[in-house]
């Protein structure tokens, strides 16, 4: 039973499926690979309809989508909603835009002499993926869209909880037009990583993921000398300096820190407020949490949605325990959450001070963790002291005292007076133990890309 949908509300076992065999990993490889030097060749405009065909399914089942992805990892459906919409923007987005990322650059020479220097940018084969549960079509789109529309194909391993979300993939891809083999859903099991990246056929690895698994599939990748990209979770920074609008700041930080159950790599996990507003600022967000309703992910009713599985909130619950033998005091906050299924009583957490391991710890769920900055500076040293160095939020009025702190940050992604939530036409990607790589626009289409140069030379020039 390694791949089965469990509903997180009810926790009740709705569908499992087997594993993939090896023969079926093999006829995956050989028909990706045959599929993959057509598509090469293929040009942009026919792989562009078939981006905005899978987009205009998405687009007219929303609904259904949505459902599924509700079922199987229990997020609000009206978030399932967003989600299915963002991954149809992002196949536009590659549908009217790839042709120009990957078009030829010329390169200035200092000598024209010396040639007529280009870059031609070239698909490279299969691409393997392994895609997380907290986000069932996003996570898997925004590797699709760029990596089928640059040539390549991909292979899909998506989480174990989703195996009806994967396999609607396939379907929706189908339907869209793909030709057969070009991406494929794999209920691979574990060793099948390592069989597939050995492979010669396949260039490379796009993982999102936690930091354990980041460092197994890196490590397999390294020793295959295949590329790999990696997104793996964070401990995102929200900052509230002294001259933020506090009453917007701390609504935010409610939203920011509980959509998807808080279950989200960029989720707002550390709260840093300065001390001139840090009072006000946890009661009007003590307020807010109180005022989320757990439930029926179904229910327009229901802002506060279970976690993912039972496991999940298992393992969230003995996380907080050792963070509490650590010294973290911990304050229930919110309304009680309902006994059956997956939820997760919502918790403030302080006292992570320099001898607490805690503090660098990625809760994955509606933790809180909130610290007290005297300053700007301090609020700074603060946000960086984290091995992670994914996103962040800074909040103030003063919009150019903003960007100063934001560029202080050790992170991939900052946004001011918002939380940090993803977008069809921004980058995506971190650094330190968040993972190396970016997603999405032109960086996300250029990762599994061999960029040649062609330079054109007089036969009668200098050596």
């Amino acid at each position: 039973m390694a791949y089965a949908s469990i509903n997180p509300y009810t926790n009740e076992v709705v569908a499992t499926f087997p594993d993939a065999t090896d023969a079926e990993v093999q006829t995956a490889l050989t028909e990706a690979h045959a599929a993959f030097e057509v598509w090469r060749d293929t040009s942009f405009a026919t792989r562009a309809k078939v981006m905005n065909a899978a987009a205009a399914i998405l687009r007219r089942d929303i609904d259904k989508y949505a459902r599924l992805g509700t079922l199987e990892m229990g997020k609000l459906f009206e978030e399932s909603k967003k989600e299915v919409i963002l991954s149809a923007e992002i196949f536009e987005y590659y549908a009217n835009n790839a042709e120009e990322l990957l078009k030829p650059e010329i390169l200035p020479v200092a000598d024209p002499d010396e040639g007529k220097a280009m870059l031609v940018h070239e698909p490279l084969g299969i691409v393997l993926a392994i895609e997380p549960w907290n986000f069932p079509f996003y996570q898997v789109v925004r590797i699709i869209a760029p990596q089928l529309s640059a040539g390549n194909a991909v292979l899909l391993k998506h989480a174990s909880n989703l195996p009806q979300c994967a396999a609607a993939f396939d379907t929706l891809m189908t339907e869209a037009g793909l030709p057969k083999g070009l991406f494929r859903n794999l209920y691979a099991a574990r060793p099948h990583t390592a069989m597939i990246l050995n492979d010669p056929r396949v260039c490379g690895i796009a993982l999102t993921g936690s930091e354990g698994a980041g460092t197994v599939i890196a490590g397999i990748a390294g020793k295959a000398l295949k590329k790999a990209t990696m997104e793996l979770g964070g401990a995102d920074a929200f900052i509230v300096l002294e001259d933020a609008d506090v009453e917007k700041a701390a609504k935010w930080a409610v939203i920011g820190r509980h959509w998807n159950a808080g279950q989200v790599c960029v989720s707002a996990k550390r709260l840093i407020v300065a001390d001139a507003i840090y009072d006000r600022f946890v009661a009007l967000y003590k307020e807010g949490v109180a005022a989320l309703k757990a439930g029926d992910p179904m229910d327009p009713a229901t802002t506060l949605a279970p976690l993912s599985s039972q496991g999940a909130a298992d393992d969230l619950r003995s996380q907080v325990t050792r963070a509490m033998d650590l010294g973290a005091k911990v304050e229930v906050i919110g309304a009680p959450v309902p006994e059956q299924g997956a939820f997760f009583q919502p918790l403030l957490m302080s006292n992570l001070n320099e001898t607490n391991a805690a503090r660098h710890w990625e809760f994955f769920g509606p933790v809180t963790q909130i610290y007290r900055a005297k300053d700007e500076a301090d609020a700074i040293r603060i946000a960086n002291d984290s091995p992670y160095g994914l996103g962040g939020s800074v909040f103030t009025q003063d919009e150019k005292r903003g960007a100063r702190v934001a560029r202080a940050l050790r992170t991939g992604m900052v946004v001011i007076n918002h939380p940090l939530s993803p977008k069809a036409d921004l980058p995506f990607g971190g650094i330190k133990n968040s993972g190396y790589g970016r997603e999405l626009i032109g960086l996300g289409i250029k990762e599994f890309i061999n960029h040649k140069l062609i330079n054109v030379v007089d036969i009668d020039a200098a050596f």
